[in-house]
């Protein structure tokens, strides 16, 4: 009988061991693990998901230290005690979506220079500096994605801003939108809504409002998003070239409501909510925000499950869809 596969343990950790002299190489190391986006768990120990790409990144990590004189060893590993798997997870979340709102802060001040509509065309220069300086930025996005193992909550917004400065600078011949179709309902009764694993604000509440105002039918599937290829029948939200997702400054939630032209007057308050919790903004300031903030954070911090996630969240924007029908805001 032949023997079982050992499980696969899901980091790698690289040990190290540099002598201090030349100092050159401990900072070639150190700089070249956080361009590969490993995560520091002490002193010359260095932790990436177990994979066949990280696998190979670290490998060569190991090469470089050897032949330089060094010393390293790469392990498979699971985290039992002090830090665990899930805060190991949720650290590389964190930086990824740190880098996330760093860059859509730099992408919104671009956006400002950019002008709306205009006239006439850019002097050539002035659109030279800004395809420049939006190159930059989307190189920068693209560096930040290939490190985000776990699908950091703010890819969607950073690539929605960087799409709409782009139409801004080459806009393309367009139907005006008071002539376009909007989605309609009919069109996606029973079908498969995919998006990213570990949800958020925004893709829980998107999924809620799709079960509530546009098929109430829907399933879901949460996919890691890196080399995903969409299933004939199935529709994608909040993902990186989804059906439904960022558009500008709009989160996706206020993306289907736009789309299949809700006009629940409830809907409309709770949108202004998950776009400032989910956009880190404080555009509509209502009072309400930091409570249901709070209360999301609760239920991704102790639901790891994206279905316990989405069905604690329903409940949330059940309540709050009742309070603000009884309001009317």
């Amino acid at each position: 009988m032949a023997a079982a596969e050992p499980p696969v343990l899901p980091w790698l950790v690289l040990i190290h061991q540099i002598p201090p002299r030349p100092a050159s190489l401990r900072v070639k190391v150190w700089r070249r693990l956080q361009t590969l986006g490993a995560l520091s768990l002490k002193n010359s120990v260095y932790v990436l998901p177990n994979g066949d790409e990280t696998r190979e990144d670290l490998a060569w990590v190991l090469r470089e230290l050897r032949t330089a004189g060094a010393q390293g060893s790469l392990c498979e590993a699971r985290l039992v005690d002090g830090l665990d798997d899930a805060e190991v997870r949720a650290t590389f979340v964190a930086l990824r979506e740190a880098d996330y709102r760093r860059l859509a802060a730099e992408i919104r001040a671009l956006a400002k220079t950019v002008p709306a509509a205009r006239r006439r065309p850019l002097a050539d220069d002035v659109r030279a500096r800004l395809d420049t300086a939006l190159g930059r930025l989307r190189k920068q996005l693209a560096e930040v994605q290939r490190i985000d193992f776990f699908g950091a909550p703010g890819r969607e917004a950073a690539a929605g801003l960087l799409a709409a400065i782009e139409t801004r600078l080459h806009p393309q011949p367009s139907t005006p939108r008071a002539a376009r179709r909007p989605w309609q309902r009919d069109d996606v009764q029973g079908r498969t809504w995919v998006t990213r694993r570990g949800i958020h604000i925004d893709r829980i509440a998107s999924a809620w409002l799709i079960r509530r105002a546009i098929d109430p039918t829907a399933r879901f599937r949460f996919v890691t998003p890196k080399g995903h290829v969409p299933a004939d029948g199935e529709l994608r939200f909040d993902m990186f070239d989804a059906e439904f997702t960022h558009d500008g400054d709009l989160c996706t939630f206020e993306v289907l409501l736009r789309d299949f032209a809700l006009d629940d007057p409830a809907l409309g308050p709770i949108a202004e909510i998950v776009h400032d919790v989910d956009l880190k903004e404080q555009r509509h300031d209502r009072p309400e925000t930091a409570g249901v903030e709070h209360l999301i954070a609760g239920i991704c911090r102790t639901a790891a499950d994206d279905e316990q996630r989405l069905a604690q969240g329903t409940t949330v924007f059940d309540g709050l869809h009742a309070w603000f029908q009884r309001r009317r805001p």
